[in-house]
């Protein structure tokens, strides 16, 4: 035991001498330190960045899958891909209201659903103020339980609202704020085209899910689902459905698209003409790709990370020429090969650790300017803080690590070989 401490108290000692050593040459020689990691830092810091922003966008995803839950079900009409009915007509697929009707006494994993009527863009105003292509969305109340988005002032939509198709609408945050409306605008009325809307609520903004959409010019109502029918001729009707519970989402879809078959008199040949799917598929896919992109990004930067170890080698090999005659005294006064070794190769790790330490913090700094600049350029556009997740300081401090270690090995098996006669009489 007591022979083992001595030995593990010389490997200290040595590590220390070596790490100290190897930081001292950097010191020395700072311009050739900086040229030969930064392929290092580029690899580094390209990583840690890709990584930063996935992690930042993977956050903004899992907040949007919260705000529907896990559990959220959408149910949209779609032509199929086969069969007669895939050059079909909107009119021949839509859904109609009814088609909906008893669909939890038929589905006992369906909690609760709520259909929507997806109307048209419109123009609605208040005052001098006037906003064109506002998003219009018929909503019965369970809609509120399914979707939790908060509401900012005022209530929720109502049975009674639906019921006897009243003119009430909710605003989202962002439009209160351009019509200009009274801080507490609950009473106040706005126009669509030449129908009066009382506001009674208002509900907090968010940014468009649909792709291609930009959310500078986004803004949303949401009027009684009766009411969408009255303001439009049978607008596209969609549905929202939540199970029971998230274990229970794939029987809740499977009973969902038994019933609406049964609803559309579809023989069991024919294709669907709907897509039920659940919000956690979407999140299942954003993962896969999140994975790919940072697979691909890790292959493509380690490139550039062999380089840097191809640099690290030379750099390397110029110092044992350069201390040919210190290796030749240390051998002299009784220094073996492995202490030899060690120190050249920790001098490696060392370097490669410091060129990696120096790219996670351009990373860090490259990251924040990805997710500022899109925030100066487009209004609306949010992100959380993004930040390098250990495990990926962990990745890079390892793999830097082995470069250092592989590329290191000759150089410093060279010193090692080095026959101290020779080296001593080396100019």
């Amino acid at each position: 035991m007591r022979a083992l401490m001595r030995a593990l108290m010389v490997f200290l000692r040595l590590f220390y001498q070596s790490v100290y050593l190897a930081l001292s040459q950097i010191w020395a020689n700072k311009t050739r330190a900086i040229l030969t990691t930064i392929g290092i830092v580029i690899g580094v810091a390209s990583v840690t960045a890709v990584i930063a922003t996935l992690t930042g966008l993977k956050t903004e995803v899992l907040n949007m899958v919260e705000e529907f839950g896990t559990n959220t079900i959408t149910i949209i009409p779609g032509r199929p891909e086969e069969g007669a009915k895939r050059f079909a007509s909107w009119w021949t697929i839509r859904f109609l209201p009814e088609h909906f009707d008893d669909m939890l006494e038929h589905c006992p994993s369906v909690a609760r659903f709520s259909r929507l009527g997806w109307m048209e863009p419109r123009t609605v105003q208040h005052g001098e103020e006037s906003v064109e292509g506002v998003k219009f969305l018929g909503i019965e109340p369970s809609y509120h339980d399914i979707v939790k988005r908060p509401m900012v002032l005022g209530r929720k939509v109502s049975v009674i609202d639906d019921m006897q198709v009243r003119q009430v609408c909710l605003i989202d945050s962002k439009l209160h704020r351009k019509l200009r409306l009274d801080r507490d605008c609950i009473g106040q009325s706005v126009l669509v085209g030449h129908q009066r809307f009382i506001v009674v609520g208002v509900i907090e903004w968010r940014p468009p899910m649909e792709p291609g959409q930009s959310p500078e010019n986004h803004y949303e109502v949401f009027i009684p689902f009766r009411t969408a029918f009255k303001l439009q001729r049978e607008p596209p009707v969609i549905a929202f459905a939540a199970s029971k519970s998230t274990e229970i989402v794939e029987d809740a879809q499977a009973e969902i698209r038994f019933f609406l078959r049964q609803k559309r008199n579809m023989k069991p040949t024919e294709p669907d003409t709907f897509e039920v799917s659940s919000v956690k598929r979407y999140m299942d896919m954003f993962n896969s790709i999140a994975l790919i992109l940072t697979l691909v990004a890790v292959g493509v930067v380690s490139i550039s990370l062999l380089v840097g170890g191809v640099g690290i080698m030379n750099i390397m090999l110029v110092s044992v020429s350069e201390r040919t005659r210190e290796i030749g005294l240390r051998k002299a006064v009784g220094a073996k090969k492995i202490a030899i070794l060690t120190q050249f190769l920790i001098e490696s790790v060392v370097l490669c650790f410091v060129g990696g330490l120096v790219g996670i913090g351009f990373g860090q700094l490259l990251t924040i300017a990805l997710v500022n600049i899109p925030r100066a350029l487009i209004e609306g556009f949010s992100m959380p803080m993004v930040y390098i997740p250990v495990w990926a300081i962990i990745l890079s401090f390892s793999f830097t690590g082995c470069i250092g270690i592989f590329f290191g090995m000759f150089p410093a098996i060279k010193a090692a070989r080095l026959d101290p006669i020779e080296a001593l009489r080396h100019e």
